[in-house]
């Protein structure tokens, strides 16, 4: 049977590349369902016996029963006892005999729907593409921190927990329990609040907790109050539930509430959503005088307050201040915010924070949108958060964030003194850095571009009062934000000359 023509079609369909990390059997088994799929080896064909395949393919015996028992289980073939291993002829094929067709080269599926659908304007992407090496965020952190050997062994050890499975076909509320006490304790611990776990609800990200608080607040044409300049995230969100936004202005000391009482009569606005420990994008902390002012008039107006805690973690001067809700007697503020910023993105969660009877609504919107979550994350969180690891990386990070911060800080001294302003933020990892005299924002992003440097036109603010950069720089190293310096100054001097 050495010289069939089986064979030796197999001996010259299969090889193997033993410096891929995928398994030989594995290999062998796709190779295979490759020659059933081209019809090479037609249903009800007899195959080699383990014997002669591995004599064939140069491999131990066992591989090749492994990779009969591969195929088997996915239903490409049926071994039969005393009678060999057969092609089957239950298995599905992806082949159309009456027709090929070249997937890559042409277009399989309609380009457009044979019907109408409702377009959002206020959903446009604002994804900019770009070849550039270099690129400016408005402040998210360096991926390249996250412990990726230390996460494999902790997220491998939670998919192994036995109680996994358990947890998974009980009710949601019973298998969050256990996260949501260690989160709700953590969030206590680090952020002097005083909540239990009916207060709290932990989603995929705190765009995710927005979306459902909307929906829970707002209807159509109610006003919401944000700062004008604001975060286009947020007021996406906001816009396409139909609210009616109206800016208030922002100072020194964070939003004006003396020019929300002086414009607004009471059970006029709906909600103000508001970043009270760092705005964004100016990063400036609203003073407390206007945090117990605004606290008071919502009271009497009537209006949610909407706090957005976005980078409460990243604190390098001073003590972060407490969240508004802290000082809340009258349950008007909804608190977001989101844990693990030093993780990787799949391992961060974003939490609401509110009286009871707003969570419980909020959950029936969060098992409607992600009923099934992400158990062996959470499994993992609750086991860092306990053993403390989640709060040491934290730290950390924090050092090595601190000192790019100030060699920014330096680098911005030596290059733009004379032609931008900016103060050094006690924590947060962006700065506002307003040129002055005004230039072309615009302009000098394309300028930059052309220097490999890419300015998304998210982080550029400019109105006839305003010509500032959001300038993130957590996700750039030492050596990479000298770079980045450099090129943004070249680009302000060639704009300069044109």
């Amino acid at each position: 049977m050495t010289d069939s023509p089986l064979l030796s079609i197999i001996q010259k369909n299969i090889n193997f590349d033993k410096s891929k990390t995928q398994a030989i059997y594995i290999q062998g088994a796709q190779a295979f369902v490759n020659l059933f799929q081209r019809n090479i080896i037609l249903k009800k064909t007899k195959l080699p016996g383990t014997r002669a395949l591995a004599k064939t393919l140069q491999i131990h015996r066992n591989t090749a029963v492994a990779i009969y028992d591969e195929l088997a289980s996915q239903g490409w073939v049926d071994i039969k006892p005393n009678r060999g291993t057969f092609v089957s002829t239950r298995k599905v094929r992806f082949t159309n005999k009456n027709k090929k067709t070249e997937f890559i080269n042409n277009q399989s599926l309609a380009k457009t729907t044979g019907f109408e659908f409702q377009k959002s304007f206020h959903l446009a992407s604002t994804v900019q593409l770009t070849t550039a090496k270099y690129s400016v965020n408005d402040g998210k952190p360096d991926l390249r921190l996250h412990p990726v050997n230390q996460f494999t062994r902790w997220y491998s050890a939670a998919m192994k927990r036995k109680t996994l499975i358990q947890k998974w076909n009980r009710p949601q509320e019973a298998s969050l329990s256990m996260f949501q006490t260690q989160l709700c304790n953590y969030l206590n611990a680090t952020r002097g609040l005083y909540v239990s776990p009916k207060n709290l609800i932990s989603t995929r990200s705190t765009e995710m907790s927005l979306y459902i608080v909307s929906q829970l607040l707002i209807q159509k044409n109610d006003v919401v109050l944000v700062g004008n300049l604001s975060n286009y995230a947020s007021n996406m969100i906001f816009q396409q539930v139909g609210a009616q936004l109206i800016t208030i202005p922002v100072d020194d000391e964070g939003l004006d509430i003396d020019f929300i009482r002086k414009n607004f009569i009471k059970n006029s606005i709906r909600c103000v959503y508001i970043c009270a420990h760092r705005d964004y994008p100016t990063t400036v902390t609203l003073s407390e005088k206007r945090r117990t002012a605004l606290l008071k008039l919502a009271k009497e107006f009537g209006f949610a307050i909407i706090e957005d805690d976005f980078d409460y973690d990243f604190q390098f001067d001073n003590s972060p201040v407490l969240p508004m809700t802290n000082s809340d007697e009258n349950g008007m503020v909804i608190y977001l915010g989101k844990l693990g910023q030093s993780l990787f993105p799949s391992f961060q969660t974003g939490f609401v924070i509110a009286p009871e009877n707003l969570i419980q609504e909020a959950k029936n919107y969060l098992y409607l949108l992600d009923e099934q979550g992400d158990l062996i994350q959470q499994q993992m969180l609750s086991e860092l958060i306990n053993e403390g690891e989640i709060y040491r990386l934290m730290q950390k990070n924090i050092v090595i964030y601190k000192k790019r911060r100030d060699y920014l800080n330096r680098l911005l001294l030596k290059h733009f003194d004379k032609i931008a302003a900016w103060k050094i933020p006690e924590g947060g990892l962006a700065i506002w850095l307003t040129f002055t005299p005004t230039i072309p924002l615009v302009k000098l992003a394309e300028q930059a571009e052309k220097n490999d440097l890419f300015l998304p036109k998210t982080i550029l603010y400019q109105n006839k009062t305003t010509c500032a950069i959001r300038f993130g720089f957590g996700h750039l190293n030492e050596e990479e934000i000298e770079i980045v310096i450099h090129k943004l100054k070249s680009a302000y001097n060639n704009l300069s000359l044109s």
